[in-house]
């Protein structure tokens, strides 16, 4: 984010999307047509289809990653987006995006130690050691830190090629919490995981503070 000015948001009650409709330009006919959707905070909340329905298009409209061509998209009383309305500062949806932990199909890591994987901060003095452990235990990923000589100075390598898919994605859920987001967005984030670890992090989200609101695909 280049941007100098972030409008600071509000999220107390609830987010509402309005009459949605999505295209992408290369395509002749609408992703997305008319969704509506209420989500209160503290909800937990699935969105469930068939691969192509648009899941992750419903997801990256949530998070502000893409504009809808058609509809509103409101938290609490203030609208951060109207397709009917041009003059609305882009400031709030960055601040609706500074409210938002996302967790993708596919994590990016940085060939650093695992400890700066997970805070992703630049500067190694911020990083707050004990949420980076309490995080990685959430995600169940904290036995197997603890197992390496290094523990959480080891480092991942090039796009994490010392790790497993599981471990990677398991990585990318504890960055997500270490953020302390009030909304958590997690995109078929367990999928490379076995039943067991995937239970146990789904447990142990859910676990969370009850005012943390979860979306997942």
């Amino acid at each position: 984010n280049n941007e100098d000015t972030i409008s600071e948001i509000n999220f107390k009650q609830k987010f509402e999307l309005k009459q949605l409709d999505f295209k992408y330009e290369s395509r002749k006919s609408n992703t997305l047509n008319d969704i509506s959707l209420t989500i209160k905070k503290g909800e937990r909340v699935g969105i469930v289809g068939t691969t192509g329905s648009g899941k992750s298009t419903l997801l990256d409209i949530i998070i502000s990653l893409l504009e809808p061509n058609n509809g509103l998209i409101k938290i609490d009383d203030t609208v951060v987006f109207n397709s009917e309305r041009k003059d609305i500062d882009k400031s709030l949806i960055l601040g609706w995006r500074s409210l938002i932990a996302y967790v993708p199909q596919s994590i990016f890591l940085t060939d650093a130690s695992i400890k700066e994987n997970i805070a992703f901060i630049d500067n190694l003095q911020n990083i707050n050691i004990e949420n980076v452990k309490n995080c990685a235990e959430q995600a169940s990923l904290s036995g197997f830190i603890e197992s390496l000589p290094q523990g959480y100075d080891t480092l991942v390598g090039e796009r994490g090629f010392q790790l497993s898919g599981g471990q990677i994605q398991r990585l990318g859920i504890a960055r997500a919490l270490y953020k302390k987001c009030p909304i958590l967005v997690l995109d078929e984030a367990t999928s490379a995981l076995d039943n067991n670890t995937e239970q146990k992090i789904i447990e142990s989200i859910n676990s969370l503070s009850k005012d943390l609101t979860i979306i997942t695909v």
